[in-house]
């Protein structure tokens, strides 16, 4: 069982998120956490005390906000926002973004910032150790006033309504409650709206796909590699000093690992001297300036994602009196809340974009090295990596597959931070459709996946036709080669490919040849 997570809303990781999404991983509310959720649910009761106006307390939402709502509604203005919000669409999102969600809702809450009682952070954490999982659909945010509609099915179950996933059956939240031995929570002011303004549909999504991402990069070093020696291509632009002459960290990191699983290549000392060898094309040769721009563009959204998932992106956010973020929260002598807009999710849309067309470019420059490696003409392989081509087709329709994957990323990869459609009246009237680029980043990353799977069989085999008459290939390539070869025999005559993919592409979601690159 993995290590236990204690949530203050500063400290929590992508890695963290994925511990518990996926890993089982539990999670608890921090003692100082606790203390500081306390004191700000204390500033919200007096300001409803004294009939303050407070957006979202006293008043309606959105273009509602001038609107006073008498304090004893406000536990139905609450419930009322959760019911009229959950109009999202589409399919439910899988069990572990679902997951994920709750620990950055739990982890956002815990800040202290929200004004929202701790019982709420620790049913969230209930949720996820009994296993009920709230059903939420992956379509209707825009990611302005946060992930509105999806947050609001997410916290549906919490007041008994909406449904759930628990022990792999779908029932209703009232009989998950039941089924958990747990009461259903009555909202009190300032809950509901604490609940669902925020940005963790898109950050959910977005940190499992970062990790899953930096993890694909090593991958695509592995698969450039195999093609490099199944190409005889030449280890000499992947020189350190070559590389040190531009010194972009992803370019130098790549460049490091392709040497490193090329070590002591025999395949190599074999055409070093050749004069038709002095260069590759692009796809092997700037392996390091492509893959390395990517993992760059990586490490951009990885700083913007352990940002926002331990920041404050409720609205209104409460400073309690003597608060040290709010030193003017002193002078109140009661505290005080501030509307703003830190729900906004402008910086996790672009960073998501950006993302989405950094994975692509790995599996655009992935389809050209499995195009290269079928062309008999480039190779100097067999015609599309079988013996006997003609009465077989061989790997030829892999580069079909991977070339339509590829082709989709391209219109996947269109930035959905550049669309803005205003709502609410036009009060929300610039919107970061932050949800919609996280999504994308998501269905890139899978067909990034499975078109370095496609490069991973044809590198193999083209291998096969290489380490014979005692050549032998570099240490790591020749282990990724035969941990391939240990799930995917030879090619000798056609057979049903899709066995053959879905070990390749069991092999790189697991991660499973990361252990080849350099600590």
């Amino acid at each position: 069982m993995p290590e236990p997570l204690s949530l203050t809303g500063h400290d929590l990781t992508p890695e963290g998120v994925e511990s518990v999404a996926r890993h089982g991983a539990m999670a608890t509310l921090a003692p100082d956490a606790r203390e500081r959720m306390a004191a700000s649910r204390a500033t919200i009761e007096r300001l409803v005390e004294r009939a303050e106006a407070v957006y979202g307390v006293t008043t309606g939402f959105g273009d509602l906000a001038t609107k006073r709502i008498d304090p004893a509604d406000a536990r139905r203005l609450q419930e009322n926002l959760l019911v009229s919000h959950a109009v999202g669409v589409g399919p439910a999102h899988d069990r572990e973004t679902v997951r994920a969600m709750l620990l950055l809702r739990a982890n956002t809450l815990a800040r202290g910032q929200s004004g929202c009682r701790p019982e709420l952070v620790e049913r969230l954490l209930d949720f996820l150790r009994v296993g009920i999982h709230p059903r939420v659909p992956e379509q209707g945010s825009v990611g302005a006033s946060g992930d509105l509609a999806p947050l609001a099915h997410l916290a549906l179950p919490l007041i008994g309504r909406g449904q759930a996933e628990m022990d792999d059956e779908w029932i209703t939240a009232a009989a998950a409650l039941a089924r958990a031995g747990l009461t259903q929570l009555s909202l009190e002011a300032k809950e509901g709206l604490a609940l669902l303004n925020g940005t963790q549909q898109m950050t959910a999504i977005g940190a499992m796909a970062l990790v899953d991402a930096e993890r694909l990069a090593g991958t695509a070093s592995v698969a450039a590699a195999l093609s490099t020696e199944a190409l005889l291509g030449t280890d000499v632009a992947f020189a350190a000093a070559y590389h040190a002459a531009r010194p972009h960290p992803g370019q130098a990191r790549t460049a490091a690992e392709l040497r490193h699983l090329l070590r002591g290549s025999g395949l190599q000392r074999s055409h070093h001297d050749q004069e038709h060898k002095v260069q590759d094309p692009y796809s092997v040769r700037c392996a390091p300036q492509v893959h390395g721009a990517s993992r760059d563009a990586l490490a951009y959204a990885r700083r913007v994602l352990e940002i926002e998932i331990n920041s404050a992106t409720d609205n209104p956010l409460v400073f309690p009196e003597g608060s040290d973020a709010d030193p003017d929260a002193l002078a109140t002598g009661h505290g005080r809340v501030i509307s703003g807009g830190n729900f906004h999710g402008q910086p996790v849309a672009l960073a998501m974009d950006f993302a989405k067309l950094a994975i692509a470019e790995l599996g655009s420059i992935s389809e050209r090295r499995i195009a290269l490696l079928i062309d008999g003409r480039m190779s100097g392989l067999p015609a599309f990596l079988v013996a006997d081509a003609g009465l077989n087709s061989g790997l030829m329709l892999l580069q079909y597959a991977a070339a339509a994957l590829v082709s989709e990323n391209k219109v996947l990869v269109h930035p959905a931070s550049a669309d803005s459609i205003p709502t609410s009246a036009n009060q929300e009237d610039h919107v970061s459709m932050g949800s919609i680029a996280a999504r994308h980043a998501r269905d890139v990353l899978r067909n990034v996946e499975r078109v370095l799977a496609l490069e991973l069989l044809c590198a193999a085999q083209g291998l096969d036709f290489r380490v014979t008459d005692g050549l032998v290939a570099g240490e790591g390539v020749a282990e990724a080669h035969r941990r391939i070869r240990a799930r995917v025999p030879h090619l000798d005559t056609d057979r049903d490919p899709g066995p053959d993919i879905d070990a390749a592409l069991e092999l790189v979601r697991t991660g499973a040849l990361l252990d080849l690159l350099p600590a």
